[in-house]
């Protein structure tokens, strides 16, 4: 048996720059630290944070006044900040970029005078992050939606999660514009999302069975699961080797692998070992190097530290 490995895979810079915040924040103030919601949706990760010192919560309400806390990758809505402000919290801000970027869009074409639609997940994080900002009406794929009928005239400006399948997304997109033709569309599928889904399609090209190492709770990783099942192969997502069914391998040849933009190599690292393959090849455009630098608001609360290093890609025996 032959594994395929897709590249890129795992750990985006937004998720390193959340995780290293974390780190930092430690390491500047000492434990414990308080993280709203969890840092990334990654049990293993969130494990790994709270060994060192963080504590998870879900409301800024819990947070103990003037404590620390750190607000996930995933952005907050403005009544978090007020919250921690009344709280007396020092608040370092572990939103990716590509997500603030979402939300200084919203805040624009509303202050704009635009109607704005967001094409978005119920209840994730993120989507909850952007609603907050401005008011916006919601739609998701999963579910019935219809929008105001704001007139011929509106100036309709719409914006998307960043974590979407790249295809149901364009579905939902031509029917917004179906009803407003002339709306201004913003696809913010950031470029994590972006490769990693084109690498799986890749993959489901050329193997029989695709595993995504990852969160149940992740929306890239299950898009990434989508996307294989899209193209007729089967898949599963899997947080590591302890839920690897043997049954899904027998009679396979070549399996591919890949991960979610929250996931740890080392998870990717177990399940290759776990399978033992015989080759393992890399399917895809190869490495990313994008990389956030830490905020220009937060440097002095923690520090200038070394960013911190993470584990090494897993080996790619044949190219």
């Amino acid at each position: 048996m032959d594994v395929y490995l897709a590249n890129p895979r795992g750990f985006c810079a937004g998720v390193d720059l959340a995780v290293d915040i974390v780190e930092l924040a430690i390491k500047r103030y000492g434990s414990p630290i308080y993280v709203k919601h969890q840092i990334v949706h990654n049990p293993k990760v969130v494990a790994d944070v709270e060994a060192i010192g963080a504590i998870t919560v879900e409301n800024v309400d819990e947070v103990p006044e003037n404590s620390v806390v750190v607000f996930s990758a995933h952005g907050s809505p403005p009544s978090d900040y007020q919250i921690a402000t009344e709280r007396g919290l020092t608040v370092l801000d572990a939103t990716c970029p590509l997500v603030t970027r979402v939300h200084n869009e919203a805040k624009k074409y509303s202050k704009q005078g635009k109607k704005i639609v967001l094409v978005g997940h119920v209840g994730h994080q993120e989507v909850i992050g952007t609603t907050g900002q401005t008011e916006m009406e919601l739609v998701d794929e999963r579910q019935d939606w219809n929008l105001p009928d704001w007139g011929e005239d509106a100036e309709v400006a719409v914006l998307t999660q960043t974590t979407l399948s790249i295809r149901d997304t364009a579905a939902q997109l031509d029917k917004i514009k179906q009803l407003y033709p002339n709306a201004i569309v913003r696809n913010d599928i950031c470029y994590a999302t972006t490769n990693r889904q084109a690498a799986a399609i890749e993959l489901a090209e050329i193997t029989e069975l695709v595993l995504v190492i990852g969160a149940q709770n992740s929306s890239n990783c299950n898009q990434l699961k989508a996307v294989a099942i899209n193209k007729g192969v089967p898949a599963h997502l899997i947080i590591g080797p302890e839920e690897l069914d043997r049954s899904w391998l027998e009679g396979v040849q070549k399996v591919g692998i890949t991960s979610g933009a929250s996931t740890p190599e080392k998870q990717v690292k177990a399940v290759i070992e776990s399978i033992a393959p015989e080759n393992v090849y890399k399917v895809g455009t190869g490495e990313e190097n994008t990389v956030f630098a830490i905020p220009r608001g937060l440097r002095n609360l923690v520090g200038n530290g070394d960013r911190c290093k993470k584990d090494e890609p897993a080996t790619d025996e044949n190219n």
